[in-house]
């Protein structure tokens, strides 16, 4: 626990009295507990109640691993979150997690004011830090199914997940432009079309709860009851644009590119009442969206009428300077100044308060700005009921990862399902698949690894390889339950030249199914996307001997012409998530394929950057495209 030094203390107490001069008497009746009030005059009450020590706290987010009852007591802390892959404890329960928040929570409501604590998590793709929970496809899937209204059912099985462990706030959807699929985040974009983003941001109202007609834009909105979490749109502004895709890089944009590709898609965002803005790590033209003022103050709180809260990015500030954190002050003040409102602070929060203590006795930083961004903070914790129900309960941990979720979170797979070729020149489609063939052959680093079909933001931050990490159903498993009992699945991971040649009679066709290890964030960025090894081995030495299909699971598009001629199918799976059955639905036909590419899949990575409506455009699929097929009871039927 950390220690408020000499300075530090003489400085806090100060500013204590001194508001303390200006707060109205202990007996006076208490506007902002009576939930029958309006809700600007609970805001007012209880801001005019408070110290500026209350209110920098209020400002504080801090890493779980901190946020013990008496440090949150101490700082008067206003949030708390867990960082990818901060948990409890291994494999930790609902009920766990239930406990551990509700203690820190204890500390925010033994303060002088009880403002509670609001703790938030990042659920990018379902509840990804936590074990058991129904994993969904990243949204370079979903976007591809094109489907707002299973975004939304996919936004509020999420909800109900999250608030099973207690957690009323997620840091998603991702609103982000990917304009170049060597960013290494590009998965946590729906699409490279702003308008399809735009469409696909109804997963806030399945977070949220749908806002009522006519309700105020830009007021952040959560559903009544314990159902819902408030979101985060992120990451603003212009995140998927820098130059090759360098993740924390720069967009280089001129102000009306910038507002008809990479904002539309905060316009519905706001639209819908989402609650929090996450600003990104990324520059506009040179300048740090972390200190910059015009986007976030003038534009998205001014001209947009954004009336919830900016958060920054994990130890965001820090790298407003060059080099990270040369001069924590500075940032602070830029920051602030710029219009964020709650800073992500994970572990240098003491610093942070002192130096925005400072500020603020110096005069560098007005009170006004300090008390906007309060307002803005309780506003969303007065929404969110937050006042009226601060504790969790284990009423809600059946939620997690139940049938009804991954049925959703299967038919989300089949639905984001892309087939970019099926039969070569002269042949026959080769998919659907029959169930009752012989023997056929399953191969491949993907086929029967439930981390590299999740992907990152799983478990841990940057996902991790293997079948021990969480529940769910490989593609291996559900083919094996989509054949007939009389057919034999041999399944090798890598099967050589040799194998092949020795079992080539024995099978009636392969399944190969390769694709990229998990990442996240920058240790994603990759400058020549190729098919990673072994993957371009076992397509050739299997579909140079047999019939295949080849799965590929990816974040993005990755260089495939050099094995087109050697395929007989070809299906970007993305990454699927704990689901895999969903994508034998499809291979075997019991469900048609209906995706289509929200992405525009290149040749080589020297035609990069490349999207649709681009005026050199040759891609080897274009953004839309899309093989369709029906259910095999369908053919069958007609």
């Amino acid at each position: 626990m950390a220690f408020l030094g000499s300075y530090r203390a003489s400085v806090l107490l100060l500013l204590t009295c001194a508001s303390c001069i200006l707060m109205p008497a202990a007996a006076d009746y208490a506007k902002y507990k009576d939930p029958k009030q309006l809700l600007n005059r609970r805001i007012s009450d209880l801001l005019a109640r408070m110290t500026v020590a209350e209110k920098i706290g209020q400002m504080s987010q801090i890493e779980r691993e901190n946020a013990t009852a008496d440090v949150v007591k101490e700082f008067f802390i206003g949030s708390v979150l867990s960082g990818g892959g901060s948990v409890p404890a291994t494999n930790a329960t609902p009920e766990a997690w239930v406990r551990m928040v509700n203690e820190m929570q204890r500390g925010a409501l033994s303060t002088r004011l009880g403002i509670p604590m609001l703790y938030g998590i990042d659920a990018v793709h379902g509840h990804g830090n936590v074990y058991r929970a129904t994993i969904f496809p990243h949204n370079v899937g979903l976007g591809c199914t094109r489907d707002p209204e299973l975004a939304k059912k996919i936004g509020a099985a999420v909800a109900l997940e999250v608030r099973a462990t207690g957690i009323p706030y997620v840091f998603a959807p991702c609103m982000a432009v990917c304009r170049d699929p060597r960013w290494g985040r590009c998965y946590e974009s729906f699409s490279e079309d702003p308008k399809l983003v735009q469409q696909m941001a109804s997963v806030i109202s399945g977070f949220q709860g749908e806002i009522p007609a006519g309700g105020r834009r830009g007021a952040p909105y959560v559903a009544a009851g314990q159902r819902n979490v408030a979101a985060c749109s992120k990451h603003y502004v212009g995140d998927g644009g820098t130059a090759g895709g360098a993740n924390e890089g720069d967009t280089a944009a001129t102000f009306h590119d910038l507002l008809s590709v990479h904002m539309p898609p905060y316009y519905s965002a706001v639209a819908q009442g989402v609650s929090t803005v996450m600003v990104s790590f990324s520059s506009w033209n040179g300048a740090k969206m972390h200190a910059n003022r015009f986007l976030i103050t003038d534009f998205l709180k001014t001209t947009l009428r954004f009336r919830g809260f900016v958060i920054s990015d994990w130890g965001g500030i820090e790298r407003i300077t060059t080099p990270k954190g040369a001069d924590y002050m500075l940032s602070v003040k830029l920051a602030i100044m710029a219009g964020i409102d709650m800073i992500m602070i994970p572990y240098t929060y003491t610093e942070f308060i002192d130096d925005l203590s400072t500020l603020v006795q110096n005069g560098t930083i007005p009170m006004s700005r300090i008390d906007d961004a309060v307002r803005r903070i309780l506003r969303v914790k007065f929404t969110m009921g937050l006042f009226e129900n601060p504790y969790a309960d284990f009423s809600l941990a059946g939620e997690l990862g139940k049938q009804e979720h991954r049925d959703l979170a299967r038919e989300a797979v089949r639905k984001s399902l892309v087939l970019l070729k099926n039969g070569k020149a002269g042949e026959k489609p080769l998919l659907p698949l029959p169930k009752n063939a012989g023997s056929i052959l399953v191969a491949g680093s993907h086929a029967h690894d439930l981390g590299n079909q999740c992907g990152g933001w799983t478990i841990t931050w940057q996902g991790v390889a293997g079948n021990n990490l969480t529940t769910g159903t490989t593609i291996l498993d559900g083919i094996k339950h989509a054949v007939g009992h009389g057919t034999d699945v041999v399944y090798s991971e890598n099967p050589d030249a040799g194998f092949m040649r020795q079992n080539k009679a024995r099978f009636d066709y392969a399944v190969v199914v390769v694709g990229e290890p998990p990442y996240a964030e920058s240790f994603g960025d990759n400058l020549n996307l190729t098919v990673p090894a072994p993957g371009p081995s076992v397509i050739r030495d299997v579909c140079g001997s047999v019939r295949c299909a080849v799965v590929l699971v990816s974040g993005r598009p990755l260089v495939v012409e050099p094995y087109m001629d050697a395929i007989d199918a070809l299906v970007a799976a993305w990454l699927p998530g704990t689901e895999g059955q969903g994508v034998s639905d499809v291979l075997f036909g019991d469900y048609g394929f209906s995706g289509k590419l929200a992405r525009t899949w290149f040749r080589s990575v020297e035609q990069l950057p490349m999207n649709v409506g681009d005026a050199r455009h040759d891609p080897l699929f274009p953004f839309g495209f899309g093989l369709q097929t029906r259910a095999a009871a369908d053919m069958e039927a007609l």
